[in-house]
């Protein structure tokens, strides 16, 4: 068989393509090197829907950032996908500060972002008061959100799927041939046949290039480190609190989360190995000073778990976006760093008509298409009479495995049987928060390794972390 469209990585940007040309009558595929989607940078960053005020006017990331922002909760209402519409405050802390703040502003009305305005100290006091007094005034910009990353990306390839895309997971792209008519992608499990190639291959996305004689995509890797705060001090501010932007990136901010945290980082550390999300003391402590500058009150007593996400900065710095000039048969998608959460609908509208280009002709719709993700079940957002009313129903939702974030086995089984359902453990975590609590799984993980060695039909101690050599159990006898 061959593949009209093969998809590499599924992240945040490829999830979405893979959901928007599953509305097309085309055979796609989705490959991903990983156990499951959402990786790479859509698993860890500030998950923010930027306004658009900060990228350079005229760039991609002007264009799709303030186009996706307007996108995005349309799509989360499809996906049934968390997404709250707080704001966010660029802060000032002098006069020099506030001069940055205006061009901000001018530079958001030249994007076309709509809601803004420059407020004053008591303003701002009004709005967060566990601002820093030193604070002397911000941008607020009302247009912009939150959503979970990681939740938006599983969400769009169940999507997907369900629309009749083939997800292939554990599936990474050694080399690409051209085969004049077709591609043939040879992989860690054989080979794959295709008339075009995304590449939406993140920080990976370089060597995906490369493989078809392209050069063009040149990134450099930047680790960003954070902290997630305990729900109990989630409401400590409302908005998301960002300091004025240098060369490195939109600095440290401290935001509210879609559920319930506290969320302060990241740090922006150029770095070689594109496989590094260790920690560090020095970059944490990093996180902890400046987080405490635009908000004293933050204090990382409060840190559940700390992690460091990896984003792939272009030189360029703008996306790269279109048919490769080095083969016809190749549309980039790389080079997505923020505000790549933002952009995702429209990037995928970019991409596909990139992709329609190169074919030579728009193919014909897929009628039988469904934009909705079936809501999942919540447990914890019902009231007692529909907890009751479900567990009289299936007696599985009745059964409480995490306690920290009232996760039930009803949900955990969901979460393994939906399309490009999870097969490891941090893939229960990521689709139903089963050890994101303040335990981080002490209590639950253990149960969550037999429902999925039950569930999967396999060895428990086969079940991993997330893939890999992550085995959660080791048989000493063999």
């Amino acid at each position: 068989m061959c593949y009209d469209v093969v998809i590499i990585g599924a992240g945040v940007t490829g999830a979405m393509t893979a959901r928007l040309l599953s509305s097309y009558r085309l055979k796609t595929a989705l490959v991903e090197k990983n156990n499951d989607v959402a990786m790479g940078a859509s698993k860890a960053n500030s998950a923010i829907v930027h306004a658009g005020f900060d990228a350079k006017t005229g760039t991609l990331k002007a264009k799709l950032n303030v186009k996706g922002c307007r996108m995005m909760p349309k799509v989360c209402r499809e996906l049934s996908v968390p997404y709250k519409n707080n704001g966010s405050l660029v802060v000032a802390f002098s006069d020099e500060e506030m001069s940055t703040i205006r061009e901000l502003y001018n530079r958001g009305i030249a994007n076309g972002v709509e809601r803004m305005e420059i407020i004053d100290q008591q303003k701002l006091r009004e709005l967060e008061p566990n601002i820093s007094t030193e604070a002397k005034g911000a941008l607020l910009a009302s247009s912009a959100g939150i959503v979970c990353p990681y939740e938006l990306t599983i969400a769009a390839t169940e999507n997907a799927v369900g629309n009749g895309v083939d997800f292939h997971r554990n599936t990474g792209i050694t080399s690409a041939e051209d085969m004049g008519t077709f591609i043939r992608l040879h992989t860690t499990k054989g080979e794959i046949d295709t008339k075009y190639v995304i590449n939406a291959a993140g920080g990976a996305s370089d060597d995906i290039a490369k493989m078809f004689g392209d050069d063009s995509v040149q990134l450099i890797i930047r680790s960003g480190e954070y902290y997630v705060l305990d729900r109990s001090v989630g409401d400590t501010v409302s908005h998301t609190i960002f300091q004025c932007p240098t060369a490195m990136g939109k600095g440290i901010l401290v935001t509210p989360t879609v559920d319930g945290n506290l969320l302060i980082g990241p740090t922006a550390t150029d770095i070689d190995d594109k496989e590094n999300t260790a920690t560090t003391a020095a970059g944490l402590d990093t996180v902890r000073r400046l987080a405490t500058k635009s908000v004293p009150c933050v204090s990382t007593r409060d840190a559940i778990t700390s992690f460091a996400g990896l984003r792939a900065h272009p030189t360029n710095d703008d996306f790269i976006i279109g048919v490769s000039k080095a083969n016809a048969r190749l549309i980039n998608a790389a080079g997505i760093e923020s505000p790549g959460l933002s952009s995702a609908p429209a990037t995928a509208e970019m991409v596909c008509e990139a992709l329609f280009e190169a074919m030579g002709s728009r193919p014909e719709k897929n009628e039988a298409f469904n934009p909705i993700r079936p809501e999942p079940v919540r447990f914890r957002h019902l009231t007692d009479k529909e907890r009751e009313q479900l567990v009289k129903e299936h007696p599985a939702y009745g059964r409480i495995i995490c306690r920290c974030e009232t996760i039930t086995e009803g949900e955990i089984i969901d979460a393994i049987h939906a399309p490009a359902g999870a097969r490891d453990v941090d893939g229960i975590k990521r689709r139903t928060r089963a050890g994101m609590g303040r335990c981080q799984g002490g209590f639950c993980g253990s149960k969550v390794v037999e429902i999925l060695s039950r569930e999967l039909n396999i060895p428990i101690n086969e079940i991993t972390k997330f893939g890999g050599g992550s085995n959660i159990l080791f048989d000493k006898t063999k």
